[in-house]
């Protein structure tokens, strides 16, 4: 074992993750749903999928993703919901409330996942154990939130093996994993049940004839930085399967966008034009939200005949308003096949950089605009996301609802501020 170079630490990293957190919600809140298969996605119609499943929906056989005609066809009765995003970021309030209880260093991965670390904490606030802590959380989600509501608790030296224990006993488990049990717990996983394996770097480590998580451990560091991934990701890897804390680190932004299924498809310009400049306002919110500018434009349609379209352009000048985001992209969506009938639609803004516009510019139109973007957003702060909005925009403001967002939380904060 001393050969494998594992971090001997005590495990001080807890991974909270909400079962099923979306459907589990719901059912909290509507006690009639509770025992029976049931799903939330984020539009209901006939090309929807399922965003979240009930544990008694996933026993049968439904999986995140799946089409709801094909959910239909599994279980008939089947009851599918709206999300409701002001009613999960409830939870996620309380969640994180109780997190912070236990320690101020607390970062939420996701909507319904959430990481504390107890390094800063241990010897002044919290010297029980971690299980411990771990069960009392538990209880205090039960009586906080609610009976239905359950979640699974995993302890280890770094964020990497807390997710990887978070997951091994779902639902409504715990578990630790620290160097001791470290090498039998990896003997019972797949390499896709590690957190960050999915099936293109399982290719990579199959293609050198590593095909178990065992076997990635005992792989050399050079082997993953050389031969596997070809970067100093393979040695991340070499010291994350260890124990040692390689995730710590804030992610670069790269690119921020919007996309919309059309309940009816349709080529009728003047809906089209309606859903862009709505979609251009999130992105546009999505940008200053995140204090950057952006250079790039990107609009792609995806056709119901199967064929998909999309045309980008860079620009020499950074942008940040909602005009400029979409006098951009209506240049690039005019360019679309004549005739074609639109299914789906998006805009992507890339080529960010943090945005310079509080900066007095020796134009006066920029700091027209910059002014007067700001007094909206202020606005819309105050008394409602896109409280003010576009006369163009209006009809796509009626026909495309807010989405929850997977992954970060940042966007969610932002649209539920003012609701």
């Amino acid at each position: 074992m001393s050969n494998l170079n594992l971090n001997t630490e005590e495990p001080l990293i807890m991974h909270i993750d909400l079962n099923s957190a979306f459907a589990t919600i719901e059912q909290q809140s509507r006690p009639s749903l509770r025992g029976k298969p049931m799903g939330v996605t984020n539009r209901i119609s006939k090309n929807c999928c399922v965003i979240a499943a009930s544990y008694q929906a996933k026993r049968l056989g439904v999986k995140v993703g799946m089409p709801l005609s094909e959910v239909k066809a599994i279980i008939p009765d089947f009851i599918i919901l709206e999300s409701d995003p002001a009613k999960y970021h409830y939870i996620y309030q309380k969640l994180a409330s109780i997190m912070k209880k236990y320690s101020p260093d607390i970062k939420m991965k996701s909507i319904d996942e959430g990481i504390i670390d107890f390094h800063s904490t241990r010897n002044n606030i919290n010297n029980k154990p971690l299980e411990i802590i771990g069960y009392e959380i538990k209880k205090t989600i039960k009586q906080e939130i609610g009976s239905v509501v359950t979640v699974n608790i995993g302890i280890g030296p770094n964020q990497f093996l807390a997710k990887v224990a978070a997951s091994l006993n779902k639902p409504d488990g715990m578990d630790i994993i620290n160097h001791r049990n470290l090498i039998n717990i990896y003997k019972t996983l797949k390499l896709t049940d590690l957190p960050g394996i999915a099936n293109h770097y399982e290719a990579r480590l199959n293609a050198s004839n590593i095909y178990s998580p065992i076997e990635f451990l005992n792989a050399s560091s050079d082997t993953l930085k050389k031969m596997v991934f070809n970067s100093v990701i393979g040695e991340d890897w070499y010291y994350r399967l260890r124990g040692y804390e390689m995730d710590n680190v804030q992610t670069k932004l790269g690119q921020v966008g919007r996309q919309w299924v059309l309940n009816k498809p349709t080529n009728q310009n003047d809906l089209l034009n309606s859903a862009l400049q709505y979609l251009c306002q999130t992105t546009g919110k999505k940008l200053r939200y995140q204090n950057v500018d952006a250079r790039g434009v990107l609009v792609w349609l995806n056709f119901t005949g199967g064929e998909s379209w999309y045309q980008r352009k860079m620009h020499k000048t950074a942008f940040f308003s909602d005009y400029d985001i979409y006098r951009r992209a209506l240049f690039l969506l005019n360019q679309r096949p004549i005739g074609a009938t639109v299914q789906a639609m998006g805009i992507t803004c890339y080529g960010l950089s943090r945005t310079s516009r509080h900066q007095i510019s020796l134009f006066d139109e920029v700091n027209k605009t910059d002014r007067l973007t700001t007094a909206v957003d202020i606005i819309n702060e105050n008394y409602g996301v896109f409280k003010i909005l576009s006369a163009n925009s209006l009809i796509g403001d009626k026909l495309i609802k807010q989405k929850i967002p997977f992954g970060g939380t940042e966007y969610f904060k932002l649209l539920i501020s003012s609701s």
